[in-house]
C-alpha cells in the first residue's frame, strides 16, 4: 500500500511518515498543495492524507484540482478546524474523511486503515431498490432515466441507505458505517448531508424514498 502525504510541516510529515512505515506502508511526502496534486496525479496511491493550510495551493483546492483529474484515491484531510461548517467544506471538496490536529497516531491509523480497506474492497454488481440505481463500479447514480450527480460522501451515504433498505438507519449506524465515527456530536454533520441527498435524490420526484425516524435515525423507503 502507497500513501501520499501532502505536509508542509516537516516535523509534522516526519512523524507521520515514520509511523505508517513502520505499519509497513510506503509513504511519499509533498510539501505544497501544488506539489501534492503533480504527485496524486502522476501516481496511483492507495491514500492521501492533505493537509489544509499548505502554501502554494491550499489543501481544499488541492483535492478539488485532483478529483477534476479524476484522480479516486480516498483522500484524508488533516485540518485543526473542527466546525460543522469546516468539516461539511472539506467533505464537500472531494475528501473522504477528516482528522482533527493534534491527532493521536493511533487514531490517524486506525482512519487509514478504515479508508483503504473501503477503497480496496469489492463492491459487486449494481444495486437497485424502487427506480433508483447504483453502480458501485462506475461510482454513478440513476433515478429513472435522470443522472444524479453525487459528491463521494453523499455517494457512501447513499450506498449504505440503498444496501439496507427498509431498515431504520440510526445515526449512530451512520456515523459507524459511512464515517467510521463513532460519537454522538458528529450527528449534526450526518443531518446535513442526509439533507443534502434528499435535495437531490427526492427533491425533484413525487415518490419520496428518504425518510426520517423521529427521534432514531433514517430509512429508505417508498410511501
Amino acid at each position: 500500500m502507497r500513501i501520499l502525504v501532502v505536509e508542509d510541516e516537516k516535523k509534522v510529515a516526519s512523524f507521520i511518515q515514520r509511523g505508517l512505515e513502520g505499519e509497513g506502508y510506503e509513504v511519499d511526502l509533498a510539501s505544497d498543495g501544488e506539489e501534492g496534486v503533480a504527485m496524486g496525479e502522476k501516481t496511483n496511491y492507495d491514500l492521501i492524507l492533505m493537509d489544509i493550510m499548505l502554501p502554494k495551493m491550499d489543501g481544499l483546492s488541492a483535492i478539488k484540482a485532483l478529483r477534476e483529474k479524476e484522480v479516486s484515491a480516498p483522500v484524508l484531510c488533516l485540518t485543526a478546524k473542527d466546525t460543522v461548517e469546516d468539516i461539511v467544506e472539506g467533505l464537500d471538496s472531494g475528501s473522504d474523511d477528516y482528522l482533527t490536529k493534534p491527532f493521536a497516531f493511533a487514531e490517524l491509523l486506525a482512519r487509514v486503515r478504515a479508508l483503504v480497506r473501503r477503497g480496496t474492497q469489492e463492491r459487486g454488481a449494481e444495486i437497485t431498490y424502487a427506480d433508483l440505481r447504483l453502480d458501485p463500479v462506475a461510482h454513478k447514480v440513476w433515478r429513472g432515466d435522470k443522472e444524479i450527480e453525487l459528491t463521494a460522501k453523499e455517494y457512501a451515504l447513499l450506498e449504505y441507505f440503498m444496501r439496507n433498505p427498509e431498515q431504520t438507519l440510526t445515526r449512530t449506524m451512520i456515523a459507524e458505517q459511512v464515517w467510521d465515527y463513532t460519537f454522538d456530536s458528529f450527528t449534526n454533520i450526518i443531518d446535513v448531508y442526509v439533507n443534502y441527498l434528499r435535495k437531490k435524490v427526492d427533491k425533484d420526484f413525487t415518490k419520496k424514498l428518504i425518510h426520517t425516524v423521529r427521534g432514531v435515525g433514517y430509512v429508505l423507503k417508498e410511501d
